[in-house]
């Protein structure tokens, strides 16, 4: 795996800190990875394109470290970075209430590490119930009300939702509940938010698959 700071993004940090992450990517046992998983989760709360992006580098860190380790260390990393989502998930609502793009880029951020970061294969467990608490948050009738938090929980749902459902099918269900209720009884809601809800109902009623006819019209719709 290419450990540029063009493929991570990293080149909108000052200097210093583009060297100390690049010196993380490369040999985590040589910095503080206390001060990097802060750094990270700094910027993945400030920068939408950055939060896309930061699993990998979480990712590509804790696989270099325990090579280096060779007894599997790099979970100081990553109990580091699971401290901090803790920390920011229990301060949500305030984040919410005070930015909706840092609420949005949270979000994205732990969807992110729940699907880069494993344990043995599978989802770190730890992770499944605050990111399902974050999804239901998004499904709420006043959060479906911005299509930008309704944009992102389609987002997620593309792209962990499968993984979710596997862990705990129950939870998957009640969101589904949630988002049903709202496509059809909630009003006010914008066309374009309609149209998302429409889509991933019929995303996971299709198995976690759009037709290539469903495909083609939503996405020409989206487009238009």
């Amino acid at each position: 795996m290419e450990n540029s700071s063009d493929e991570y993004r990293i080149q909108s940090f000052d200097l210093d800190t583009q060297m100390l992450l690049k010196t993380a990517l490369k040999d985590p046992s040589s910095v503080n990875l206390d001060k990097v998983s802060n750094i990270i989760v700094d910027q993945s709360l400030k920068d939408p394109v950055f939060s896309k992006e930061a699993g990998r580098i979480c990712y590509t860190i804790v696989q270099v470290h325990n090579a280096e380790t060779k007894q599997g260390n790099g979970n100081v990393f990553r109990r580091n970075l699971l401290n901090r989502l803790q920390q920011e998930f229990k301060d949500r609502e305030e984040t919410r209430g005070r930015s909706l793009q840092e609420w949005v880029c949270y979000v994205t951020f732990i969807c992110n590490i729940f699907d880069y970061l494993k344990v043995n294969n599978m989802p770190m467990v730890a992770l499944v119930h605050p990111v399902y608490d974050c999804l239901m948050r998004l499904a709420q009738p006043d959060a479906l009300m911005n299509e930008e938090e309704v944009d992102c929980l389609v987002l997620q749902l593309h792209r962990i939702g499968e993984q979710l459902e596997k862990v705990n099918s129950q939870r998957m269900d009640e969101l589904f509940f949630l988002l049903r209720d709202g496509f059809l009884l909630q009003e006010g809601l914008t066309s374009m938010s309609r149209l998302l809800l429409l889509e991933i109902l019929e995303f996971r009623a299709g198995g976690w698959l759009l037709s290539s006819t469903a495909h083609k019209y939503y996405y020409s719709e989206i487009a238009d």
